[in-house]
């Protein structure tokens, strides 16, 4: 067996100062935003599902049957669930289980598409800054050019596409 070292390199130390700390905080809020954090978990007997709640007061509903992990799980266990991991999971000491909430919501088929949809559409509406150049070189024009169908002819001062013909 070869056994590899590996040592520690030593990062330049730096001083806190104020404007160190007030850095070092809006990395963490930056990071923090683009993470999950749930702020509440209910187990709701009647529609026998998690509800688990965020900051905004939205919740995702997940039906307790779709989740091996809570089969054996009895009513008193439900309500004993608590959010951990800085609302990214979900944790039942009594019987040492934690799981993931991202996790959970990416076992459902459905949840996991319409979130793909989300992130489509969001990246879809960014605008790069080419994008944002060829939309007002066209608003400029009277805007984007109406797409011609087969059938239409080209009209005088247009552009043709160039023809594939040899002239001699």
């Amino acid at each position: 067996m070869n056994i590899q070292r590996v040592r520690a390199k030593d990062g330049p130390d730096e001083v806190v100062t104020a404007e160190v700390l007030a850095r070092a905080i809006e990395r963490g809020r930056r990071r923090q935003a683009t993470q999950l954090h749930a702020t509440s978990v209910r187990y709701v007997s009647a529609l026998q599902a998690l509800l688990i709640g965020f900051a905004d007061d939205s919740a995702v509903a997940l039906p307790v049957r779709n989740y091996p992990e809570f089969a054996a799980l009895d009513a008193t266990e439900f309500d004993q669930l608590e959010i951990c991991l800085e609302g990214a999971g979900l944790a039942l000491e009594s019987r040492d289980l934690h799981v993931s909430i991202a996790g959970l919501i990416a076992a459902s088929e459905p949840l996991l598409k319409m979130a793909a949809s989300v992130v489509a559409a969001r990246n879809g509406s960014r605008s790069s800054e080419a994008k944002a150049t060829a939309s007002r070189i066209n608003g400029q024009k009277g805007g984007r050019p109406r797409r011609r169908t087969e059938t239409e002819p080209h009209t005088e001062g247009e552009a043709s596409a160039p023809s594939l013909k040899k002239t001699a």
